[in-house]
C-alpha cells in the first residue's frame, strides 16, 4: 500500500486530525490536559506531581483560551497566519514553556533553597552517579556498598541507567544551584534532539518539493501541508502531552532517551543510515529502553542496504559508554544495570503500575514465571514479523517500536505508568515520517540495490 492510498484507519486518524485545520483536537487536547494536571494538583500521593499539578493546569488552561481565540479568528479570516500552522506552532511552543519548563525551574530554584520535596528520586539518582563518575571512575556502587547503606537509603544506591545517564548528574558534581538539577540538563538535551529532528524533517519536506510555485499541484506539494502538521503533532505528543510534561518536570530522565529515539527515526526518514545510527546509539548509552528501536533500525537499516552502518552508532556507542564502567568495577555494573532491574537485587524496584505483567505475577502462583513467558511470546511475535516483513519506512520503523514497547510495559513484571510516553510519541510521531506520494503514473522507486548505491552512497 502506498502513501498515496492510506488504509482506512490511517484515513480516519487524518480526518480527526484535521478537523478545522488542526484546532479542534488541539484544543481538546488542552481542555484534557488542564483537567488532568488539576486532578494531579488535587489527588497526587507524590508532592513534586501536585506541585507540577498547580503550576500546569493554569498553562494548559490558557493555550486552551488561546486554541479558542484561533477557532473564532479562523471562523473571521480562514486564511490567517494566527489561525494556521505558524499559530498553532506559537501555542505549542507557549504549553511546553508554561506546563513544562516553567514547573521545572520552579521546582528546581526551590529545591535549590532548600526544600527537599521537590525532586523524584531519579533526580537524585543521576546527581550522586554523576558524582561518583568524576570521583571514582563509574557511576555505580558495588553490591558491598550498598549493603552497607542504611535500609532506607540502599534504594538510592542503585543507579539503573546505561554509564551516559551520569552526564546530566556531572553539573552538580562541580557546583549546587538550580542550573545544575539534572532536570534543567534533561530539558537542554530534549530540546536539542528535538530541535534537530524538526529541521532534518523539515529540510526533507521542502527538498521533496522544491520551491512551491503557484501552479505546483504535484502530489508531493500538495500533501505538504499534512506532512508540516503532522509534524506538529508529533512535536507535541513529545512536548505538551501530559504524560511527557510531567515527567520532564518532576523526573526527566526518560526524555532525552525520547528525544534521541525521535531523532533517529528523523534521521532514517530523510535517507540518513549512519546518524540515524548515531543518535539511536546515544540513546542506547542513556537508557535500556532504547535498545529495542535500534535493533529495529538495524534491521531497517539492512532492507536499505545500511545495516553497518546502523549498526556502527547503534551498538558501537553504548558499548563504548558500558567499556570504562566494566573495566573499573565490573561487579557495580551488573548489579546496578542487570541485577537490580532483574529484580535480583538488594532491594526491589519500587516500578509497581498494574499492568497485565505485574498483576500476574502478583497474583497467580508462579506469576513471574509466566508474566517472563508472555513477555517472551509477545517478542518472539515480534521477531517473527521483523523476519517476515521488515520495516522498509522510517513510519513502518516507528510504528513497530511503538506496538513493540507497548507490548513489553504490558507485560513487564516491573513497570511504570510514565512509560507508556514512549508508545504514544512513536505512535504520533509516525505520521511525520511518511514519504511524499510520487506523482501518478512515476514508476516505483528501484531495487534497494541499485537505489543505495547510486544517490545514497556518502550520506551519513
Amino acid at each position: 500500500m502506498t502513501a498515496a492510498a492510506p488504509t482506512t484507519r490511517r484515513r480516519s486518524w487524518r480526518t480527526l486530525d484535521s478537523a478545522a485545520g488542526g484546532l479542534a483536537l488541539d484544543l481538546g487536547l488542552y481542555a484534557v490536559s488542564a483537567g488532568f494536571a488539576a486532578i494531579t494538583a488535587a489527588t497526587s500521593t507524590l508532592l513534586p506531581h501536585r506541585a507540577w499539578g498547580a503550576t500546569a493546569a493554569l498553562g494548559y488552561l490558557a493555550a486552551a483560551l488561546a486554541v479558542g481565540a484561533q477557532l473564532l479568528l479562523r471562523q473571521r479570516r480562514p486564511d490567517a497566519a494566527l489561525a494556521g500552522l505558524p499559530g498553532r506552532w506559537a501555542v505549542t511552543a507557549f504549553a511546553w514553556a508554561t506546563a513544562t519548563l516553567l514547573p521545572l525551574a520552579q521546582q528546581s530554584v526551590q529545591r535549590a533553597s532548600g526544600r527537599t520535596d521537590r525532586a523524584q528520586e531519579e533526580v537524585l539518582v543521576v546527581e550522586h552517579a554523576g558524582n561518583r563518575l568524576v570521583e571514582h571512575g563509574t557511576p555505580y556502587l558495588g553490591p558491598d556498598a550498598i549493603a552497607a547503606l542504611p535500609a532506607d537509603e540502599r534504594l538510592l544506591g542503585y543507579t539503573p541507567y546505561q554509564p551516559g545517564m551520569a552526564l546530566f548528574g556531572l553539573p552538580r558534581a562541580y557546583a549546587a544551584g538550580w542550573w545544575t538539577d539534572a532536570r534543567i540538563w534533561f530539558a537542554v538535551g530534549t530540546a536539542l534532539a528535538l530541535a534537530l529532528a524538526v529541521a532534518s524533517l523539515h529540510r526533507h519536506q521542502r527538498g521533496t518539493t522544491g520551491r512551491p510555485g503557484a501552479g505546483d499541484t504535484s502530489p508531493a506539494e500538495v500533501d505538504r501541508p499534512r506532512r508540516a502538521a503532522a509534524l506538529l503533532r508529533g512535536v507535541q505528543a513529545a512536548t505538551v502531552l501530559p504524560i511527557c510534561a510531567l515527567t520532564l518536570a518532576t523526573g526527566g530522565d526518560d526524555l532525552p532517551v525520547l528525544a534521541l529515539c525521535l531523532l533517529a527515526l528523523a534521521l532514517a526518514a530523510t535517507g540518513r543510515p549512519g546518524r540515524a545510527g548515531i543518535a539511536v546509539g546515544l540513546a542506547g548509552g542513556l537508557k535500556l529502553f532504547a535498545w529495542p528501536v535500534a535493533l529495529v533500525l538495524i534491521i531497517w537499516g539492512a532492507t536499505r542496504r545500511a545495516g553497518l552502518r546502523v549498526t556502527a552508532g547503534a551498538v558501537g556507542l553504548p558499548l563504548a559508554a558500558l567499556l570504562p564502567a566494566l573495566l573499573v568495577d565490573r561487579d557495580a555494573l551488573v548489579e546496578n544495570v542487570l541485577r537490580f532491574p532483574l529484580g535480583h537485587g538488594l532491594v526491589t524496584s519500587p516500578a509497581q503500575s498494574p499492568f497485565p505483567g505485574h498483576l500476574v505475577a502478583d497474583a497467580l502462583p508462579g506469576g513471574r514465571i509466566i508474566a517472563a513467558g508472555l513477555l517472551l511470546a509477545a517478542g518472539a511475535a515480534i521477531a517473527v514479523r521483523l523476519a517476515r516483513r521488515p520495516p522498509r519506512t522510517a513510519a513502518e520503523t516507528a510504528l513497530i517500536c511503538a506496538y513493540g514497547l507497548l507490548a513489553a510495559i504490558a507485560l513487564m513484571p516491573s513497570t511504570r505508568f510514565g512509560y507508556l510516553l514512549y508508545p504514544a510519541a512513536l505512535l504520533l510521531w509516525a505520521p511525520a515520517l511518511h514519504e511524499p506520494p510520487r506523482p501518478t503514473g512515476e514508476p516505483a522507486a528501484a531495487p534497494l540495490s541499485a537505489k543505495w548505491r547510486a544517490p545514497e552512497r556518502g550520506r551519513a
